[in-house]
């Protein structure tokens, strides 16, 4: 019996959910440097829900892919936001259809009883929060890794 390889688990999809600051973190820096067309932007306030539809930098794979020679790859993700009581927006044109957004992170100011605001900090001084009644985000990996167009990784600050 051999040892997994990373090659052999490379193509995995992410699904993971977070319910505390620090499980929010881990999907802060994989959705870090995510890109989104304003169109997959959703907010259905009778369910609670906001939700967007990225296309990842695949931070799980750069050192493997480095490694081995290979292309970096991106991948469309679904990043899911329940509980949410209400959305608010800055420097985020709404109107404007053609407009691609960058997400930078996405961090927690805890309130009362688990409640509280979650700030996606958007390239360009963009930024969306969310006030929610608990932490309970979701982020999901809905295709197969494709080759990143740039052919680069994007900067990560470690």
């Amino acid at each position: 019996m051999t040892d997994a390889s990373f090659e052999d688990g490379r193509e995995a999809p992410l699904n993971l959910g977070a319910e505390d600051a620090d499980d929010l973190q881990v999907i802060s820096t994989l959705a870090q440097d995510a890109i989104f067309p304003i169109t997959e932007m959703t907010w259905r306030p009778s369910e609670r829900r906001f939700g967007l539809l990225l296309n990842r930098f695949r931070w799980e794979d750069k050192d493997a892919a480095a490694r081995r020679d290979r292309p970096f790859e991106r991948v469309q993700s679904v990043l899911v936001f329940d509980s949410v009581l209400s959305v608010a927006s800055q420097g985020v044109e709404r109107g404007d259809k053609e407009m691609v957004m960058s997400l930078l992170s996405i961090d927690f100011e805890a309130g009362e009883d688990g409640a509280g605001q979650i700030m996606l900090t958007l390239a360009g001084d963009g930024s969306i929060r969310l006030s929610v009644e608990a932490l309970d985000v979701t982020l999901k990996d809905v295709t197969r890794p494709y080759q990143a167009p740039s052919g680069q990784a994007p900067h990560h600050p470690e």
